[in-house]
């Protein structure tokens, strides 16, 4: 590693956590979906609701530990102004993942008069987690301006994110599930497909709007050519979801992982795109990934400890997924 220098080692942290943060929206997206869609569920379906995102649930939630921590480390001054800027939101946003978490762990064993009122707490913990992740969005995309025009494009961002979480909440518990269930989760996909599309719309449409450079990488000839794969591929892909929702279920399950892996590439397209965005600022129009960047020695011994702990981490997450393989049994804990 001693070849990497001051230009190649910023890089290398600001692509580890881009896919940090990229990793965490998808599993931990979904499992806040999943939370968001018990309101709409009946008790024995909120049980199995719950035991298909068990095993997975606390485990997808360190890959926004991950990400948080490789910015304070190798973005240190990025890491200052981006928590202050969004200390609110954030202290919101952690209040919401810990109650979600104090209630998953105590709906099934709290006594029956009191289990539904865990139910809604975990509700509402994964309904103010996910607001608040989309809140920080808009702000971020919005370069931290003040003003109500930045402010109702945060609530804007806010809906959109939550209603992406529940498109791959929703087809998650199509591919985990069956029966009546599964029915219902096809119908909430499709919903949700429509208002992640809006969401989705809305967004690409106005970050090129935010500044003269973010607008001239996109629409400057021959960006446009080249970038043109990016919304066609977007735009066939949820046509094809929504075609493919109305033929499910299938009698042979079959098929049943293809509408969260739809999800999962439209989420991948759509942090593509505000990537290259914003490429090399870390902070919007402020702060360059060079400039907000660590000193390379301290960047590089940091990188020896992530070489040793990302292989951990993708190994643990991958061997969890393949344990608890096929459609969600029954919620137990004996």
């Amino acid at each position: 590693m001693t070849h990497l220098d001051a230009q190649t080692l910023p890089l290398i942290f600001a692509a580890l956590m881009g896919l940090s943060i990229l990793a965490y929206v998808i599993l931990d997206g979904y499992d806040l979906g999943v939370g968001m869609l018990m309101a709409r569920a009946e008790r024995a379906e909120r049980d199995r609701m719950v035991a298909s995102i068990g095993p997975f649930w606390d485990a997808n939630e360190t890959w926004l530990v991950l990400g948080i921590g490789l910015l304070l480390v190798a973005f240190p001054t990025a890491h200052g102004m981006v928590l202050s800027a969004l200390y609110l939101p954030v202290a919101l946003m952690l209040l919401g993942l810990t109650l979600r978490g104090v209630a998953f762990e105590f709906r099934v064993k709290a006594q029956e008069q009191y289990r539904r009122w865990w139910d809604v707490a975990f509700i509402a913990g994964s309904t103010l987690a996910s607001l608040t992740q989309g809140y920080m969005l808009g702000l971020y995309i919005m370069g931290f301006k003040e003003g109500w025009a930045a402010q109702a494009f945060a609530l804007v961002a806010a809906l959109g994110l939550a209603a992406a979480y529940l498109l791959v909440g929703a087809t998650w518990l199509v591919a985990k599930t069956d029966g009546e269930l599964q029915k219902r989760a096809v119908a909430w996909s499709r919903k949700a497909l429509a208002l992640t599309a809006v969401g989705m719309l809305i967004v690409s449409a106005a970050t090129p709007l935010v500044s003269a450079r973010i607008f001239e990488r996109w629409f400057a000839f021959p960006n446009i050519i080249g970038l043109m794969p990016i919304p066609l591929t977007t735009a066939a892909l949820f046509a094809a979801l929504w075609v493919f929702l109305r033929r499910m279920p299938r009698a042979d399950h079959s098929l049943d992982f293809a509408p969260f892996l739809g999800a999962v590439t439209l989420f991948a397209l759509g942090f593509l795109g505000l990537a290259y965005s914003f490429y090399p600022y870390v902070v919007p129009e402020r702060l360059t990934i060079w400039q907000a960047a660590s000193a390379p020695e301290s960047l590089l011994i940091i990188l020896v400890g992530a070489v040793v702990v990302l292989p951990m981490i993708v190994a643990y997450t991958a061997f969890s997924y393949w344990v608890f393989r096929g459609k969600a049994n029954e919620l137990r804990y004996d």
